[in-house]
């Protein structure tokens, strides 16, 4: 009784639009105060112990990092040089796109600060060059998708501190499916160019303008390197290469490209603070309506339900992607990650899944719902950008969710998609 009172309580909190980490704060202190026997100091020192993790100081490091690198120019560069290399092709510039994605998330690990970062300059140049702005909103918000889960990626920090298993380990299994995002992505853009008339460009780049552009690139480029060179190579930790990151882009900005001035710092570091402390909140309040959840039996009663119904793992995650897909669909990526895995975890050892491909799949399923209506939280920045209405960018951007449905159906059911490079690090 007292689970469902708390569930109801926060669904309908949130539907009202009340703030999210509030709406689960409400709904556990009402469960706690009026229908159960729950200590509530249990509850506050549950708030606490959640934020207490070492893994979890990568997020703010990610996330100041992320603004440096916009602040800095580091986009702009990286554009650039996508741009020079296939820039001549026939709908070159969506290619552009999605290159340009995939090399900022091996930097950034979030999908907005993809879309706010490459976003604008994405955007403009294909509308610049005759793109329809609806395809060209698409597919940037498809591409963005890609951002958490090449590594690095803030989530895979949150669902590493929360299942208790490797960042770095998570990490490695993302570096396979998120190249075949990013691959789906672009082949469905060469698909439709039988189909759309993408804008005819014949500026062939000189070799002498690509290595200039290359040059002007390559302490950019080296960001990625020694961020994942670092982890792979045993260096330093996830945790101590997000700070190594945010040195690295800040010593870009400041002392290279002189993009950024000391006093443009302590806006930056409270814009930081402001998101750090919005993300902490949240987890905070999720820690303990999580907790209330799994003392109220809730996996049990998830996983009775599941098996009442099917009894096969390829049964099971068939019906947890579907359920996660709609969720993503309504909710915001971060809080149901939070709080759907303490609660998916046990019925996921149940079937003896991964927890290293499971954490994959999770964040996997989060990321299309970033990007699908109603509630996808990069379309809201993009329908914002552009100024163009949910309802006009619903189906262009569903057209490219479905090759990322089909990398998740491979990374469900061929688990070696996101095993494969971790397994071979581990020996």
């Amino acid at each position: 009784m007292t689970t469902t009172v708390i569930i109801v309580v926060f669904v309908v909190l949130a539907v009202l639009g009340m703030n999210v980490a509030l709406a689960l704060g409400c709904g556990t202190l009402i469960g706690i105060v009026f229908f159960s026997t729950f200590n509530p100091i249990v509850v506050a020192q549950r708030m606490v112990t959640g934020i207490d993790s070492y893994t979890l100081l990568a997020i703010p490091l990610f996330m100041l990092a992320g603004r440096l690198m916009n602040d800095a120019g580091v986009t702009d560069r990286l554009f650039d040089l996508c741009k020079a290399l296939v820039g001549h092709i026939r709908g070159a510039l969506a290619y552009v796109n999605v290159l340009a994605s995939m090399v900022f998330a091996t930097m950034s690990g979030s999908a907005v600060a993809d879309v706010g970062g490459l976003g604008q300059v994405e955007i403009k140049a294909m509308k610049d060059q005759g793109y329809a702005e609806e395809f060209a909103a698409a597919i940037t918000l498809a591409s963005s998708a890609v951002g958490p889960i090449i590594p690095p990626s803030i989530n895979f920090v949150i669902y590493a501190a929360l299942a208790n298993v490797s960042p770095g380990k998570l990490f490695l299994a993302g570096i396979l499916p998120g190249m075949l995002m990013g691959l789906s992505l672009i082949g469905l853009v060469f698909v439709m160019g039988f189909f759309i008339p993408y804008p005819i460009v014949r500026d062939h780049t000189s070799l002498g303008e690509k290595l200039r552009v290359f040059r002007r690139a390559l302490l950019s480029l080296f960001t990625p390197v020694l961020i994942l060179g670092g982890i792979m190579g045993g260096i330093f930790t996830p945790t101590e290469a997000s700070s190594v990151a945010v040195v690295y882009v800040l010593f870009l900005g400041v002392v290279v490209y002189r993009t950024i001035r000391l006093r443009d710092l302590p806006a930056i570091l409270l814009d930081t603070i402001a998101s750090t402390a919005i993300v902490t909140f949240i987890i905070s309040c999720s820690a303990a309506f999580s907790w209330v959840m799994v003392v109220g039996n809730v996996a049990q009663d998830l996983q009775a339900l599941i098996l009442a119904l099917i009894d096969s793992k390829v049964g099971v995650l068939l019906v947890l992607n579907v359920i996660l897909l709609v969720l993503g669909c309504f909710m915001e990526n971060g809080t149901l990650l939070i709080l759907l895995t303490p609660i998916l975890m046990p019925l996921a050892s149940r079937f003896q899944i991964d927890p290293i491909q499971f954490g994959v799949i999770l964040v996997l399923n989060l990321m299309i719902g970033v990007v699908t209506p109603p509630v996808g939280t990069a379309l809201f920045v993009v329908s914002d950008m552009t100024g163009l209405s949910i309802g006009k960018l619903a189906k262009p951007v569903l057209t490219f969710v479905l090759p990322l449905i089909v990398v998740l159906a491979l990374v469900t059911y061929w688990p070696s998609v996101s095993l494969t490079i971790p397994n071979y690090f581990s020996r």
